[in-house]
């Protein structure tokens, strides 16, 4: 029998957990090393999706394992007004790979971050109105839940007043095109923002937006497009939030996803990436946005704002990115898990779309390529022939599009890693087209 069927802890799951959303795996994860998680049999299976998009080092990373220890053994906890060595030398190092961006405020997670950032742009601008993409995920608190489109927003109860939104661009289904069929973009973004004046009553805050919308089926928004958001903000004495939740730290081939398109956020937050898998999550703004904040009595803290111990692993992860060249390197496994990918489309109808950057990639799974009609059943089946043949995806399933596999290995993961979870993603699309 299967040391994954045990019995007990079956039984004690489900007597005693609660379900938050996904259905759980059926294996029972024991431990997790590089691009690996082992489950109770001792089976390897190659982690696409680095934990929850957190993993940028790969699982126990040594360096990390080191700084745990240390740390824990020196500070890892302290009172929200106390300060730490690891806490301002992760502030400083922060601001000097997002210059412009100089004040830094360490939380625990991407909802935390997005809170803090949107309570921020509402006192400093005087406004409460929040727009945010219809294909959003910022976080299930609060504000955040309320500027979250993707999912989770029936049977809760009214949203944050002010919440607005506008459709994401998506070049594989586009809403408005030019002569050619291609998107366009910014007929769209111009058509989305009348509606948003129309909607306004004279409050705007804030725009909140994912470089690329992960949970929302990996969708980029195209270059040019966050200088024209940008200036949609300003415009309209609006400041603009960037969630770089996923995309931050290297991932997609910058150190951050908005140095591509050499547009800098009014508010940048960061976290999934940040921590390596620990969490951490950071709000970065102005000189200017601060002072006004602090002036105004900005009052955002938690159990664990600048907490010494995540902090340590910050700097670590900075330290590890750097010193292993990791942001290249991340360019560099995105081309080739692409082609890999790319490689795929060619070879089955089922993959509609392959989209992203760097090492966050999604691919579209469709019954039709002429239609595009969705194909959620079919993407169920490959993931579970995935999974059963050690590799380890997720598909989001939206409304308006077919189900899409988010890609995020870790920046570690190497070449043959890569050429492995193609070769199983190839097989389990391949079972699951026969068995249709």
């Amino acid at each position: 029998m299967s040391l994954n069927d045990d019995p007990a802890f079956w039984v004690a799951a489900r007597k005693h957990l609660i379900r938050y959303g996904p259905s759980f795996e059926s294996v029972i994860i024991e431990r997790a090393e590089g691009s690996f998680v082992y489950d109770a049999d001792g089976r390897a299976i190659l982690d696409f999706t680095s934990g929850q998009m957190s993993a940028v080092l790969g699982h126990t990373h040594p360096d990390i394992v080191a700084t745990v220890d240390r740390q824990m053994k020196s500070v890892a906890h302290l009172f929200s007004g106390m300060l730490s060595r690891p806490v301002v030398e992760l502030a400083s190092r922060l601001a000097a790979l997002a210059p412009g961006l100089d004040r830094v405020q360490l939380l625990t997670t991407g909802a935390e971050s997005n809170e803090a950032a949107i309570r921020m742009a509402k006192l400093v601008t005087g406004g409460h109105e929040v727009v945010a993409f219809a294909q959003s995920w910022h976080g299930m608190t609060g504000a955040a839940a309320s500027a979250t489109y993707s999912a989770g927003r029936r049977g809760y109860g009214p949203a944050t007043a002010g919440s607005l939104v506008i459709p994401a661009p998506n070049a594989y289904r586009p809403r408005f095109t030019h002569a050619d069929g291609s998107n366009d973009w910014q007929t769209e973004l111009d058509d989305a923002f009348e509606l948003i004046d129309r909607q306004s009553t004279g409050n705007l805050a804030a725009f909140i937006a994912e470089p690329i919308l992960s949970s929302g089926g990996i969708l980029q928004l195209p270059q040019g497009y966050l200088a024209a958001l940008k200036q949609k903000c300003h415009e309209r004495g609006m400041l603009l939030i960037l969630d770089e939740a996923q995309t931050g730290v290297g991932r997609t081939g910058h150190m951050f996803a908005f140095q591509r398109d050499g547009v800098t956020p009014d508010i940048l937050t960061l976290s999934k990436t940040l921590g390596a898998g620990l969490p951490l999550a950071a709000v970065m703004t102005t000189e200017e946005i601060e002072q006004k904040a602090f002036e105004r009595g900005f009052l955002f803290y938690t159990t664990h704002v600048s907490d010494p111990l995540t902090a340590a692993v910050g700097v670590t992860v900075l330290d590890v990115v750097a010193r292993d060249g990791l942001v290249e390197r991340a360019a560099r496994s995105g081309q080739r898990l692409r082609a890999g990918l790319l490689s795929l489309q060619q070879k089955y109808e089922c993959v509609g779309d392959v989209r992203g950057r760097g090492l966050l990639l999604g691919l579209e799974v469709v019954k039709d390529r002429q239609t595009k009609a969705p194909g959620f059943e079919l993407g169920a089946r490959i993931m579970e022939e995935a999974m059963r043949r050690g590799l380890s995806m997720n598909i989001v399933k939206l409304p308006g599009m077919g189900g899409v596999f988010r890609i995020a290995p870790p920046l570690t993961v190497s070449d043959e890693e890569i050429d492995r979870g193609i070769e199983i993603m190839s097989g389990a699309i391949e079972a699951s087209i026969v068995s249709n």
